[in-house]
């Protein structure tokens, strides 16, 4: 061994995002003049620099190298002690090398970001948003969630009440929301919220979102009850004010009849009067019932019977009976779709690669409709231009020969951006064509993974065709 070296300090502590700095003292201890090399090892290598990388002394003399420690400020740099060590390799004897070893100390930090997805929710009793919290330190986090609001109008059910999250890692919070007062009646509320992301020994981290609370009923609904309260009220106080004299001529008729038939004759005679029998019509033969009238008025080629019903509208075909048919009388694995196309609702469904949705006309993709056969099923989710993932890390599933949605055709849901699609067994190729962009190319899954498919998320350009191959 021609090499005599020294770390100085030979353990060392750092932040993340900082800097810290150990010196290594080298001696060639040869009776040749050698040039050495510098390379740092182990796990905090790819945040170690050594100035100078090369060292050329001669003998009996000392050389000083500076080690560098800058570890970043994410999760990646883990909270405490990591080794490290330097090889040293002699130019002229490459084979005796030195690796001097030390220890490096990461101080933790915790960073904790929380998001609601979607920011705002709707409904008449109950709002359903998710929390997304993030832990973007170097140690794991633990910590309690909670809801508030001004006037407490709302109750909060939070599931799970508290979290463990690790460095660099994710979870995702249901929440539901529910009004305290019902709005029977009126227009729509805003209702503004917090949630409350709190630390052991660390201030709350709150997340404002807003629940807008629609009435139960509508506002013309209840103008028109109200309207159809008075007109009947108003009904009622004419009759009993103006209530119609109703007489029996019948009545008065058969008294006539019974004063002139019982009143004296004039004559001398005192026999008894003679009854003057009345006549009376002959009453109408009885017309007898016709079989086509005990029927209902027979077939419609008679020219009479009952009212024709409207023919009954036809179901909409949708993507699991087009894939069925197909299946039937073709072999090998298919796929069928249709989209919900914005103002113009739900297309045919079309299969193997034809063109879903419009090209040219400026409407979007608010939905898909999707079936396969012989892929083990198929399963995706929907990106909107407005909010992103909404159903966030909940795809939409469907076996063989049974329908898959994903997106929504409600007027409150934005149109969507772009989709992200797998079957089960095999592989899976979209083409989506994007407004200003045009058809962006045919992309494959390998077999059995989940492939993008539309708009660059920060572009936010709304989709509005596809094709499917499998």
């Amino acid at each position: 061994m021609s090499l005599w070296t020294s770390l100085e300090p030979s353990s060392a502590t750092v932040d993340p995002g900082s800097r810290a700095i150990v010196r290594l003292r080298v001696r060639n201890t040869g009776d040749v003049v050698d040039e050495y090399r510098f390379e740092p090892v182990g796990d905090v290598a790819p945040w170690t620099t050594v100035e100078p990388p090369t060292l050329r002394l001669y003998p009996g003399t000392t050389g000083t190298v500076e080690l560098t420690f800058a570890p970043p400020r994410t999760s990646d740099a883990a909270a405490g002690p990591h080794p490290f060590a330097v090889r040293i390799t002699p130019t002229e004897h490459p084979d005796a090398v030195t690796v001097p070893e030390g220890n490096l100390t990461v101080t933790p930090f915790t960073e904790v970001r929380a998001e609601l997805v979607p920011p705002t929710v709707k409904g008449r009793f109950r709002g359903r948003p998710r929390l997304a919290v993030d832990n973007l330190g170097n140690t794991r986090v633990t910590a309690s969630l909670s809801g508030s609001d001004t006037g407490d109008r709302l109750s909060y059910d939070l599931k799970p009440g508290s979290v463990q999250i690790e460095p660099g890692r994710a979870v995702f919070v249901d929440t539901t929301l529910r009004p305290r007062r019902i709005i029977w009646f009126g227009s729509k509320e805003e209702q503004p919220y917090t949630l409350s992301v709190q630390r052991s020994g660390a201030a709350p981290l709150p997340v404002d979102g807003t629940f807008v609370q629609r009435g139960f009923l509508p506002r013309w609904l209840a103008t028109a009850l109200s309207l159809t309260v008075a007109l009947a009220i108003a009904f009622v106080m004419i009759w009993l004010t103006y209530k119609p004299q109703v007489r029996s001529l019948a009545s008065e008729k058969v008294a006539q009849a019974a004063v002139s038939t019982l009143a004296p004759s004039p004559s001398a005679t005192p026999s008894a009067p003679a009854l003057v029998p009345v006549p009376t019509a002959p009453a109408a033969p009885e017309a007898p019932v016709s079989s086509a009238a005990a029927d209902g008025g027979g077939s419609g080629g008679a020219g009479g019977g009952g009212e024709s019903k409207p023919p009954a509208k036809p179901r909409q075909e949708t993507a699991a009976v087009a894939v069925n048919k197909l299946a039937a009388r073709s072999d090998g694995r298919h796929i069928c779709y249709r989209a919900y196309v914005e103002d113009k609702g739900w297309q045919d469904p079309v299969c193997d690669g034809a063109i879903a949705g419009t090209t040219g006309k400026d409407l979007a993709v608010k939905a898909l409709n999707i079936a396969t056969a012989r892929t083990g099923g198929v399963s995706g989710n929907a990106a909107h231009v407005d909010g992103g993932w909404l159903t966030g890390d909940k795809w939409s599933k469907a076996s063989d020969g049974v329908d898959m949605y994903m997106g929504s055709s409600k007027p409150a849901v934005s149109v969507m951006e772009g989709f992200t699609i797998k079957t089960m067994e095999g592989s899976v190729c979209q083409n989506p064509h994007i407004k200003d962009r045009g058809w962006l190319g045919n992309g494959c899954t390998k077999a059995g993974d989940w492939i993008y498919g539309g708009s660059p998320m920060q572009d936010r350009l709304q989709l509005e065709a596809v094709r499917f191959t499998v």
